[in-house]
């Protein structure tokens, strides 16, 4: 019998997730259910529930009452970025149903931007940039107390998850001396990318460029502070690419406003940022309106693993791209916050 699968995207779009291929792809093997832009109707997706293998979706509210109206069910997959509170996951581990983020399907296109941000970060080109403006450039002057190369240079990662293993591939080239802090990485995925694990202290004192990458938790909130951003290097770079959620940002802005570090910035504690905010007129800052995955097919890459980690659950292959919600982790993966309020921003803006 061919696969059921509820496929509701809404907010986010079908060609924003999928290739063309990639949904023929699925339309061939599967029963697809929905699989069109604008929210399912709770009356739909009541009547399709009891019959779903599979629920795709960035707006699940899947108690244990909804779930026990999904007896077929086998797998959810969260499409919005982040594992939701709204999911009995106690109930879907005691009944084997795998639940899926989408959140590696960001890492190409917000590795690139990293890469992007830091590039412009380190060699002041933002900066020189706005100066052309004014007629107060700074022809051939080696600004030696602020730029630096990344040839070479000592990097850090604050979580080394896959935007941050992205990232890491495409600095290759410039041969740095790679630093992470995180306490959930295993020692054979460090040893693979030739990374040195160390403490947070010694990632923020260390790093003359650092990545905050970390996926946010309960228990991570603003772990970088006044005291953790104070032992950066002077004129350090911070490239902020995953949640605000894990920086006290009015530290950020302070040490910038102070000219203690440079900063590049994607994500925010509020969004929109206000118009009146200080961040806006500091010079040694680099701001983008979240939007290191906002390029064209920059998020097709979930259609991708998606249509992979399908076809390996209906073949019974345990080999998933996506990632997997760990009975372990999940209590601390799985809050409200920033990516709650990113959804709501997108649904605002239809």
């Amino acid at each position: 019998m061919t696969p059921k699968i509820i496929l509701d995207p809404h907010w986010r779009s079908l060609d924003e997730l999928f290739a063309p291929e990639d949904l023929a792809a699925l339309h061939d093997a599967y029963d697809l259910i929905w699989a069109q832009d604008g929210p399912m109707p709770a009356d739909a997706l009541a009547e399709a529930l009891p019959e779903a293998n599979a629920l795709i979706s960035t707006r699940l509210d899947l108690d244990a009452e909804t779930l026990a109206r999904a007896p077929s069910l086998k797998a959810v997959v969260e499409v919005s970025g982040a594992f939701p509170p709204t999911i009995d996951y106690a109930t879907c581990f005691a009944r084997g149903i795998e639940v899926l983020s989408c959140a590696p399907g960001f890492r190409d296109a917000a590795a690139e931007m990293a890469l992007a941000m830091a590039l412009s970060g380190a060699r002041g080109l933002v900066q020189e940039h706005e100066h052309f403006r004014t007629g107060g450039e700074n022809w051939l002057m080696d600004n030696t107390a602020t730029d630096f190369t990344l040839f070479g240079a000592t990097v850090g990662f604050v979580g080394f998850g896959q935007i941050a293993r992205r990232t890491a591939e495409l600095l290759a080239p410039f041969a740095p001396r790679i630093l992470a802090h995180d306490p959930w990485l295993p020692p054979e995925i460090a040893a693979g990318y030739g990374i040195e694990l160390v403490s947070l202290d010694e990632v923020m004192s260390r790093s003359r460029c650092l990545f905050v990458t970390a996926a946010p938790t309960a228990s991570n909130r603003a772990m970088i502070g006044a005291t953790e951003i104070a032992m950066m290097p002077q004129a350090a770079l911070m490239v902020l690419v995953s949640r605000a959620h894990l920086v006290d940002f009015d530290a950020v802005v302070q040490a910038a406003a102070e000219d203690r570090i440079r900063a590049a910035i994607d994500v925010y504690p509020d969004e929109p940022l206000p118009p009146d905010h200080q961040l806006r007129q500091i010079p040694n800052v680099i701001l983008s309106p979240h939007r290191a995955a906002a390029v064209a097919r920059g998020r097709q890459l979930i259609g991708r693993m998606i249509r992979h980690d399908l076809d390996a659950l209906f073949a019974d292959r345990p080999e998933r791209q996506l990632q997997v919600a760990d009975p372990d982790r999940i209590g601390e993966l799985a809050i409200s916050g920033d990516a709650k309020k990113v959804g709501a921003m997108a649904v605002d803006r239809g």
